[in-house]
């Protein structure tokens, strides 16, 4: 049987119904989009698989074959989340378990911790913030959710002065530069500060004029 062939799947499921078939039942469709459909946009995290899971050695190149308990493999963010909250029993573990993605490992956070605005967070994801929302959904570390805050208060007041430094379209010279080390929650308050500055000195010229 080949991984793609549905019915002998649901088949299968209909004479023996185990809990790890009904599990690989209901993931199998975005299974099939991540070995297919996946591109190198997605935010990968590190996985490490706890159960033998028939039929889906795919995963790992060898497309005949079960993935072993034990095999690791960096899989999308969003298909490891299914996977690491998925269970086949109420004391039953997961089928994953998810380690910290690079972008929020422990030597990034030492240097946030260091010196938060020293460090491009686009270059370790360019939805840093929303990636560390998303790990500490799953991750209860104080640690990294106290690191995380204290960086983005802090990132937040320059991006704050540079906003108002900048010129009327936001763009150009150091401002440029700046929009590039930033995150995307970063570049919408960057706009947000300087749309709000600019309006702020449209109103004042008005005022003056009257």
């Amino acid at each position: 049987m080949s991984y793609y062939d549905i019915d002998s799947i649901l088949t299968d499921a209909e004479v023996c119904p185990s809990p790890i078939s009904l599990l690989v039942m209901t993931l199998l469709p975005s299974l099939i989009l991540y070995a297919y459909g996946s591109t190198d946009g997605d935010q990968k995290v590190p996985c490490k698989f706890e159960l033998d899971l028939a039929d889906l050695g795919y995963l790992d190149n060898n497309p005949n074959e079960p993935l072993k308990a034990g095999t690791q493999m960096s899989l999308p963010l969003w298909l490891a989340e299914m996977l690491a909250l998925a269970g086949t029993g109420e004391e039953s573990k997961a089928p994953v378990t998810l380690n910290l993605p690079d972008a929020l490992s422990n030597r990034v956070m030492q240097a946030l911790k260091a010196d938060p605005r020293a460090v491009t967070v686009r270059d370790q994801s360019a939805h840093f913030y929303g990636l560390g929302t998303r790990i500490l959904d799953l991750f209860d570390d104080r640690e990294l959710s106290e690191a995380m805050r204290k960086t983005f208060v802090t990132r937040a007041a320059e991006i704050a002065l540079h906003a108002r430094k900048g010129g009327d379209d936001a763009v150009g010279g150091s401002s440029e530069e700046f929009l590039r080390g930033l995150d995307e929650w970063e570049r919408v308050l960057f706009r947000k500060a300087h749309d709000g500055t600019k309006a702020s000195k449209e109103w004042m010229d008005k005022v003056k004029k009257h």
